[in-house]
């Protein structure tokens, strides 16, 4: 397996999240697009990326389309707009992975769809989407929606360089 990537609310195929989100696109089929080359761009064939959620709007065959484009190995964290269809509609859909629940990551990432309550006592750092462009303060939360990195992936090596201290003092 190559490198692990993590990304969440891409919306596929929703008109209005364009407006909901200042998202600069025309249209959803341009959104839809561009985030799939964005994709695409960095996440290769034998690489991993888990989704955290919100991932299309579209009916199963339009959906399956999309995700066939999509390089990687994809692992679905279910979010507030997936659930509705429940994990064995989203492996149908292509997915290799799905999750109704948040996983833990290398024994110090949560990764969630939703925000999850964190202090900075806990041992864990929560990986999460679903608040779009809003943003959490410290370093116990890190939002990987798609509005605050471009529509692009991000790598676990950036994730984990952003939250987890450096031994090195000043």
């Amino acid at each position: 397996m190559g490198k692990t990537f993590f990304i969440s609310d891409h919306h596929f195929g929703h008109t209005h999240i364009i407006d909901f989100e200042s998202r600069p696109f025309a249209n959803a089929e341009e959104m839809d697009e561009t985030m799939i080359a964005k994709w695409n761009a960095v996440v290769g064939e034998g690489d991993k990326v888990f989704h955290l959620g919100d991932f299309s709007f579209l009916n199963r065959a339009r959906t399956q389309a999309i995700v066939e484009r999509l390089n990687g190995y994809k692992h679905l964290i279910l979010g507030n707009h997936d659930r509705g269809r429940g994990r064995q509609w989203w492996l149908d859909a292509g997915f290799d992975e799905a999750s109704e629940h948040p996983i833990i990551y290398k024994d110090f990432f949560f990764l969630s769809h939703e925000p999850m309550y964190m202090n900075r006592h806990m041992p864990y750092v929560n990986v999460h989407g679903h608040i779009h462009g809003q943003k959490y303060e410290g370093a116990q939360h890190f939002n990987v929606s798609v509005e605050h990195w471009d529509y692009t992936p991000l790598t676990f090596e950036q994730i984990r360089d952003a939250v987890v201290p450096g031994e090195e003092q000043a």
